[in-house]
């Protein structure tokens, strides 16, 4: 068969002025097409790029055009880089919820190109959606134009039964070339805080447990203490694989073996971490399940896994458990993604928690200490997950449980696990108000 084999500057004619143009997510980047398209920055007027969670160190769109004469950036979630183009003025964010994506792009949302990051194909022409499955076949199956970029590092992990599998003839273009090694994640070491709130989380997980970890110095400092620790036969189910699965992986905890679905293998949908990871995915592809947003962040599926457990982190909670998991008051510092996914399907699992793990207090830029723990999310900031989705919060001053509690109970199970230079205010507002 023939497949169109181009040139990443004949593949950008495709692009249109007025059109929509999707980057995908997370650590995958088509970065010969991102290149490309800058290129053509004076031939084009108001092209729209829908990217998020970007870690790479540049986007091209965006760095040749700060007026934004041609290209316009939008980001799903807010990531490291992304904050810094948000200080600029250089990026608009879209609230949305991480399992609700694919039906945006199939019934609400427009998009003319996407450029889809694969593996090298195979004999037969399949190539790996490689660490971003994300919601890549939904979008391209409704995009006008699809152009693949042939990513030379990239794993080949096809997943199951073709769940992270793409063919060269979905292809309109197809772009190869030399690409820069893939970006890390790399965390720093936990602070005396999260190792406590860890401590108080894992005391919680019982065995065969299966997790979905956040990204963040909690989730990976309760993998750590799981490794070190006599349970076993631990599960993945994920967002985001990372290096915290890595570390249960080499302590032969992460067995898969208890999971109702996908048993014996790890079920995730984006991969970030260090570039050990990235060759542990290329070199035991039996070992996982990457798939699309639709199978991996489905509440129902997670509710058929028992002993669903889920590490999440937090910026701030109120007194009748709302959280903001996302903003500092009105400046975005992520996004929601699927945290919420996660909570609800933590929920309906038999023996199914869902920790959201924060520090109780803060210290603002001029030292003065701050509660995380607030009488209600104040305005500006977002309400990220209801008081109705909240159950489990881990502070290190311990765990509160808000699952069938009355207003009232909430605050006092709230109050106990907040920083204790906070705790007699927040009582006088519960008392005025929770009646």
């Amino acid at each position: 068969m023939d497949y169109k084999f181009v040139t990443a500057e004949e593949a950008a004619k495709a692009v249109r002025s007025g059109d929509w143009v999707d980057y995908g997510f997370g650590a995958g980047f088509p970065e010969l097409m991102d290149k490309a398209i800058a290129a053509r920055k004076e031939e084009l007027k108001d092209v729209k790029i829908r990217g998020g969670l970007v870690i790479r160190p540049r986007i091209e769109v965006v760095e040749c055009d700060p007026e934004q004469s041609a290209f316009h950036y939008y980001s799903w979630h807010i990531g490291d880089y992304e904050r810094k183009l948000q200080s600029r003025g250089l990026v608009e964010f879209i609230p949305m919820i991480l399992r609700f994506l694919p039906d945006l792009y199939r019934y609400h949302i427009r998009v003319d190109v996407a450029c889809v990051p694969v593996s090298k194909p195979d004999a037969n022409g399949y190539c790996s959606l490689g660490i971003s499955p994300y919601a890549w076949r939904t979008i391209f199956e409704n995009a006008r134009t699809v152009i693949f970029e042939i990513n030379e590092h990239y794993p080949a992990v096809l997943g199951v039964e073709g769940s992270n599998r793409v063919h060269l003839s979905e292809a309109d273009y197809i772009v190869e070339g030399e690409h820069e090694p893939l970006p890390l994640r790399t965390y720093k070491d936990p602070s005396p805080i999260d190792i406590e709130i860890a401590k108080h989380v894992v005391k919680e997980i019982p065995d065969g447990a299966t997790l979905a970890l956040g990204v963040g110095g909690v989730p990976f400092t309760v993998a750590k203490m799981l490794a070190e620790s006599d349970l076993k036969d631990l599960g993945c189910h994920t967002g985001t694989i990372s290096d915290a699965f890595l570390a249960l992986h080499k302590a032969g905890k992460l067995t898969n073996a208890r999971k109702e679905i996908d048993t014996g293998r790890s079920t995730w949908n984006l991969a970030m971490g260090s570039q050990e990871l990235y060759d542990w995915l290329n070199n035991e592809p039996d070992l996982f399940r990457p798939s699309d947003v639709d199978y991996v962040h489905s509440p129902d599926r997670m509710s058929r896994i028992s002993n669903y457990v889920g590490i999440m982190g937090g910026v701030q909670l109120d007194l009748m458990g709302q959280e903001n998991a996302e903003s500092a008051g009105k400046r975005q510092l992520s996004g929601i993604g699927g945290q919420l996914d996660f909570l609800e399907g933590a929920y309906r699992s038999k023996g199914g928690k869902c920790f959201i793990c924060l520090n109780s207090a803060r210290k603002d830029k001029e030292g003065n200490l701050k509660s995380n723990i607030v009488p209600f999310i104040p305005g500006g900031s977002v309400v990220s997950a209801p008081r109705t989705l909240i159950q489990y919060v881990a502070t290190e001053y311990g765990i509160a449980n808000l699952a069938g509690l009355t207003l009232k109970e909430r605050a006092k199970a709230m109050i106990s696990i907040a920083h204790p230079a906070f705790r007699e205010e927040l009582a006088k507002y519960a008392e005025e108000t929770f009646r």
